[in-house]
Formats: structure tokens, C-alpha cells, sequence
């Protein structure tokens, strides 16, 4: 919660998605008021059921013992996770050069 990189927003999206999992109202009672500020009533219900969403499958991938990937898998990525840092960046570079320069809103389900 202390980076620079996240707006207040997604700070405030990232604590919603913790006090979901954690169940955290018990001892927490400021969480609901201080992220209330950052989204709207619809909003808030669109992150909570997203977070209970993923809640819900991890706790059925974990209990059954599921892998989210086959062991081939997982060994191919533990072998891949260098990165070269220019190429990243040029990566990164190339998605921003797309950005549109106006995010439109949410799609109207008519």
C-alpha cells in the first residue's frame, strides 16, 4: 500500500480485494467507508464479486489439489524467468505507444 506506482484507487481496489478474502470486518470496521470513496455502489459490488469469484476457485483448486497448470508447464516457466530488462522495457514501451488516449467507459449490455 505504500508504492508510488499504484493510484489511490487501485489502492483502495487492492485493500477491498484483501478485506474479501481475509474477512477482515470483524476487525476491521474503516475498510468498506475508505474504499466507498474510491468506487460507486455498482463498482463495489463488480470488486466484490470478482474477489469472491477468485476466492471461491482457489479454494476448490486447493482443496482438490487441482494444479492450475500441468507439471510440464510449471517446469518450462522455472526455467524461463529471466528476463532481459531492455526487452521489457521496449516491451512496455510498445503497449503505452498503444494506449488510447481516452479509456471509454464500461459497454452497455442493450
Amino acid at each position: 500500500m505504500d508504492s508510488d506506482e499504484l493510484s489511490d484507487r487501485e489502492k483502495a481496489a487492492v485493500l477491498w480485494a484483501e478485506h474479501v478474502t481475509k474477512n477482515t470486518a470483524r476487525s476491521r470496521d474503516d475498510v468498506f467507508e475508505q474504499v466507498r470513496r474510491h468506487f460507486s455502489e455498482e463498482e463495489l459490488i463488480e470488486l466484490t464479486m470478482i474477489s469472491a469469484y477468485f476466492n471461491f476457485f482457489n479454494r476448490i483448486t486447493d482443496s482438490l489439489r487441482i494444479p492450475l497448470e500441468d507439471h510440464e508447464q510449471v517446469e518450462r516457466i522455472k526455467r524461463s524467468v529471466f528476463l532481459e530488462p531492455g526487452k521489457v522495457k521496449a516491451y512496455a514501451e510498445s503497449l503505452v505507444g498503444e494506449w488510447p488516449e481516452e479509456i471509454p467507459g464500461p459497454g452497455r449490455d442493450d
